[in-house]
């Protein structure tokens, strides 16, 4: 089971509270620095209900921080995770946290999974709303946390599976789960994003109105096994304005989740992210030139 759980990541999301100045704590330095200019820390912070959470922080790699970009995992992640993004977005000049979700992370999986079975419990977890709303408050402490240490305004979600939910719905993506984000972010980045589903009703993106990059695989299928295909939904449903979907041939679900194996797809979901919020800071928000192993359209 353990190994299962391992690979193991969702989709889904509640609603987002505003953040309360004095509702985020740094409790504990877990690790210092990597010797490195994508020094990592290991911190614990105290969210506005009390509850703890584990971040895991990269300092921009550049002199001045560009903004704060904060890491949402799927369903069974930790703030270990997604190392190869966390990376990326520091060396781009961005803070970047990589979020523990305590009620979306390892050990809320294995209890959902216990008795029924790995996909069930995934499935049961993806689509609980409680489990968003404490997503949401997470996201709020980190935010808090991460902008008391970076001046620039610019902020931008990113999240793949269950974290790529969370990203939508934070952006105004209608949902079955009566929950209601703030857009409250300059950008949005949705790894492995859903289609209409038990978490979205058709058209649910017509309101995203942010720049929205969409990334997938030929080889991302759902968790109900639909085709990969379903991902892409959400981008014919977004309206025009630095909207971006990129496809990559041959990636699947887990490529996203940075496992090491996996470094073709990582590197072209790098380049396209950086390539995607240079557009946008150009203000033109043109696609990137065609490239090898990856089709990327605009509107």
């Amino acid at each position: 089971m353990n190994r299962i759980l391992n690979r193991a990541l969702g989709a889904g999301v509640p609603r987002l509270r505003r953040p309360n100045s004095g509702t985020i704590v740094a409790l504990t330095l877990a690790s210092s620095t990597l010797g490195s200019a994508l020094a990592e820390e290991t911190l614990s912070l105290r969210r506005q209900d009390g509850r703890s959470l584990e971040i895991s922080v990269r300092a921009p790699s550049s002199a001045a921080c560009r903004g704060i970009a904060l890491v949402s995992p799927g369903a069974g992640g930790s703030a270990q995770g997604y190392r190869y993004l966390a990376e990326a977005m520091a060396a781009l000049g961005h803070l970047t946290v990589v979020i523990g979700h305590p009620e979306s992370g390892r050990v809320a999986l294995r209890e959902h999974a216990r008795g029924q079975g790995l996909r069930e419990g995934l499935a049961e977890l993806i689509a609980e709303p409680e489990a968003y709303r404490g997503r949401f408050m997470d996201i709020a402490a980190a935010r808090q946390w991460a902008s008391s240490r970076c001046n620039a305004p610019q902020a931008i979600l990113v999240g793949h599976s269950m974290g790529a939910a969370t990203v939508m719905i934070e952006a105004g993506a209608r949902n079955r789960l009566g929950l209601q984000g703030f857009d409250a972010f300059d950008a949005y980045i949705a790894l492995s994003p859903q289609g209409s589903g038990s978490i979205f009703p058709a058209d649910a993106w017509s309101d995203v109105r942010k720049p929205t990059l969409l990334l997938t695989g030929t080889r991302d299928s759902e968790l109900g096994g639909r085709s990969w295909e379903t991902r892409t939904e959400p981008f014919a449903s977004l309206p025009p304005g630095c909207k971006w979907l990129g496809v990559i041939d041959g990636a699947t679900h887990m490529h996203f989740a940075g496992n090491g194996l996996a470094q073709r797809s990582e590197a072209l979901t790098i380049r396209t992210i950086g390539a995607f919020l240079e557009a946008r800071k150009r203000g033109d928000c043109a696609p990137p030139p065609r490239a090898r192993g990856i089709e990327v359209s605009a509107k």
